[in-house]
């Protein structure tokens, strides 16, 4: 995600909603027994354009998710929400997991697979097209949707990018 117009975000100031993607159980075998453990991926966001993800990992289902929101905390980036939609349609990939989300209009919801729902609702996009191509697996499809909507840019940033005036993007 080394990418120019992914804007980092405080936490500090901001009240989140987490979502947990998903919980797996892992277990390890050791001359003395199973020992199990647990993962979880979590998706925070403000719905209003900030979001982020995060993995934990412990012992305990609730230790797991906690890490997990302190960790999703840390890698917050804000995404361009125009009229509760996206500016455009953007693809993207992280490992095997691709993604492919469009804007919709107004009435049409969150036409989403689970992982990347989680996603686009902490967003705070409430219509939008999405297709998961490729791998399930929920870790990479957070990913490959993080850097889908890190990828997206509005008009006015476009404009700010090239130094012309906002009507000049349209219809230049």
């Amino acid at each position: 995600m080394a990418n120019a117009n992914v804007k980092r975000v405080k936490s500090s100031e901001i009240e989140f909603k987490d979502k947990v993607v998903s919980i797996q159980r892992v277990v390890k075998v050791t001359k003395g027994g199973r020992t199990f453990s647990f993962s979880a991926v979590v998706v925070v966001g403000n719905e209003n354009g900030v979001v982020g993800h995060g993995l934990g990992k412990a012992n305990e289902v609730t230790s797991a998710i906690a890490k997990g929101i302190d960790d999703a905390k840390k890698n917050l980036i804000k995404v361009p929400v125009l009229n509760g939609t996206l500016p455009h349609e953007q693809s993207a990939k992280y490992s095997g997991a691709r993604v492919f989300i469009k804007p919709a209009s107004a009435g049409t919801g969150v036409i989403a697979g689970g992982a990347m729902r989680a996603v686009l609702e902490s967003v705070g996009v409430k219509d939008v097209l999405a297709k998961s191509k490729g791998s399930s697996n929920p870790h990479s499809v957070v990913k490959a949707t993080i850097n889908a909507l890190s990828l997206l840019r509005d008009a006015k940033t476009i404009a700010q990018l090239r130094g012309v005036d906002l009507n000049t993007v349209f219809n230049g």
